[in-house]
């Protein structure tokens, strides 16, 4: 069977590359090995779990259900009260974990993951901070564009855009992040050079995302139009789903003179929007969600979303040249 082989399939030993990128509240144990049994590269969202000692037990449970290769998301944000991030990642460490995905400022963890060996892929929202990364060391970035869910940055720059310049500039492997849901989309990310995909609303979406049904069932229902940015006053934004709080949110940052962030603690708390994810009250709270969902309108399992993927990424890499004709208008002959 034809398969499709690039860096980020030699570099972590999976057989598909796509990748869940981490995902807050909802990367753990059940998605992650899941994505990992259908052949992807799943990540466990470290800082989703209340310590390192409780990151060390999802690790465990999440071998226990599958022994293909997984990695970590380590996202380091800016924060009031921020965690123990040398803890966590020694916790992953310990416990085997060779790959991770970093996200934010990667100094506090990078040494330490580099000097075990691992594979890091750092995500970013934009060529400069690729850039620096590439010459900290990292071994690939996830260029993530202005389409994704969660924290676009303020540069609102475009994963076509992106990737077109990561080819020119960007001397490691390069992932494509944010805005990619279906095989077409991945087959573009690949002829401009990509070595992966990494997706996180596409899978949210799946049987086995640890999200209520009807989460899952808003998502096919969406279109492209139902995201929300908020946050932008704070230069902190954030796209999530467009619900009355998200609208309120936004309403409330453009409107208030003096507008500072107690203004709108409340309704963009963390515990709040977790809530939409155990009870599948879409309102809620703010929850992240990517332009993609104009695109998604089914529910299928880890393993038949990954195999239909391959499957037909494979067909329109394949075909695609055989749709289009090069023909030399001069003589006009068909080359």
């Amino acid at each position: 069977m034809t398969h499709l082989n690039t860096w980020l399939t030699k570099a972590t030993g999976v057989r598909i590359p796509i990748i869940q990128g981490g995902m807050m509240w909802v990367g753990k144990a059940e998605l992650t090995s899941a994505v990992a049994n259908a052949g992807a590269l799943g990540f466990i969202t470290a800082f989703a779990q209340p310590s390192p000692e409780a990151l060390s037990l999802e690790i465990r449970k999440c071998k226990k259900l599958t022994d293909k290769p997984f990695g970590v998301n380590l996202t380091l944000l800016p924060s009031i009260n921020p965690p123990d991030y040398k803890a966590y990642a020694q916790a992953a460490l310990d416990e085997g974990i060779r790959i991770f995905e970093t996200a934010g400022n990667p100094l506090p963890v990078f040494k330490l993951l580099k000097d075990n060996g691992a594979v890091v892929i750092h995500k970013c929202i934009s060529i400069r901070h690729a850039l620096r990364a590439e010459a900290l060391g990292a071994d690939a970035i996830s260029i993530d564009g202005y389409e994704c869910a969660g924290h676009p940055g303020e540069d609102d720059v475009t994963s076509l855009i992106l990737l077109a310049k990561a080819a020119r500039v960007l001397k490691i492997p390069y992932i494509a992040s944010g805005g990619f849901a279906d095989a077409r989309a991945c087959a573009a990310a690949f002829s401009m050079g990509a070595s992966g995909v990494n997706m996180g609303t596409r899978w949210l979406c799946t049987v086995e995302a640890p999200v209520h049904m009807a989460v899952k069932e808003q998502i096919t229902k969406a279109k492209e139009t139902d995201t929300q940015l908020i946050l932008r006053a704070f230069r902190n934004t954030s796209r999530v789903y467009k619900n009355d709080v998200s609208v309120e949110t936004a309403r409330i940052e453009r409107e208030k003179p003096g507008v500072k962030f107690e203004d709108v603690r409340e309704l963009v708390a963390g515990a709040r929007g977790s809530t939409v994810y155990s009870t599948g009250n879409v309102e809620a709270g703010v929850w992240s969600v990517g332009q993609c969902i104009g695109v998604i309108d089914d529910i299928p399992t880890c393993a038949e979303l990954a195999s239909r993927l391959e499957r037909e990424i494979i067909e329109i890499l394949t075909e695609t040249p055989k749709r289009i004709i090069v023909e030399d208008r001069d003589n006009s002959s068909k080359l």
